[in-house]
């Protein structure tokens, strides 16, 4: 799928459009949208922009926008599987369990073998309740829960949701670093399950890098870059203007 086939004139003229996009590191999902939205304003267009699923700021890979009409379908793409890849570090923790916040609890993991931490993985494949990190975007008493984190309030009733792991592959092993394949159902934290994945291996751990590589049928091979995006975007609209004037 090419951008222009992405960003048409049925997006530009308000009909809307799924937009693919390999979210950059440090980016909020929201700063993506921001930046498309603000696009299509730069363009005279006005069209609404939305998310498919939220990426933290730290993960990277498939970030799927709705445009336009499209807005109104998000809810049966945000229901979608997950697949990511990643990295778990072993013999440390965060707050956060992911690397947004300082390690602490080191230890060593050169005592863990290849068997032990295969096993590990293969005993979370299944069903689980899950409670949201206290770093997250999850509401609490009318406020997010990361902004409770920053006060130093831990909220210990976090509501738990049912989510399911449907695949924990091992790719790689070089501790205290584990790549992995992750198959998830919607809403699940992969940071939390780093954190487990530690806690169940007696060392600690947290979550080193990730990438979103697909949701559902979708792949990040079809996405490309914010600055791709913007570029077709405007393209398209100055050719639209231009058989306009024309």
């Amino acid at each position: 799928m090419s951008i222009h086939e992405q960003v048409n004139s049925e997006a530009l003229s308000g009909l809307g459009d799924f937009l693919l996009i390999d979210k950059p590191f440090g980016w909020t999902s929201f700063d993506v949208v921001a930046k498309i939205r603000n696009t299509y304003k730069r363009s005279g267009v006005k069209c609404k922009v939305g998310h498919c699923g939220t990426l933290d700021p730290k993960a990277t890979g498939l970030l799927i926008l709705a445009t336009g009409r499209k807005t109104k379908e998000i809810s049966a793409l945000e229901v979608l599987d997950k697949v990511y890849d990643g990295a778990i570090k072993l013999g440390a923790m965060t707050d956060s369990h992911d690397s947004e916040t300082i390690e602490y609890g080191h230890c060593s993991t050169t005592h863990l073998t290849e068997e032990e931490i295969r096993s590990v993985a293969k005993g979370l494949v299944g069903t689980h309740l899950q409670q949201p990190p206290m770093h997250s975007a999850a509401w609490h008493n009318g406020k997010r829960l990361y902004e409770h984190a920053r006060k130093g309030v831990v909220i210990s009733e976090r509501k738990a949701k049912e989510i399911i792991i449907h695949r924990f592959e091992i790719v790689r092993i070089e501790l205290p670093m584990v790549y992995f394949i992750l198959h998830v159902s919607k809403g699940t934290y992969i940071r939390v399950i780093a954190h487990e994945f530690g806690t169940l291996l007696g060392v600690g751990a947290y979550l080193a890098s990730l990438r979103r590589v697909s949701i559902g049928s979708w792949q990040l091979s079809s996405a490309r870059m914010v600055p791709e995006v913007i570029e077709s975007i405007l393209q398209k609209s100055s050719i639209i203007s231009g058989d306009e004037g024309g």
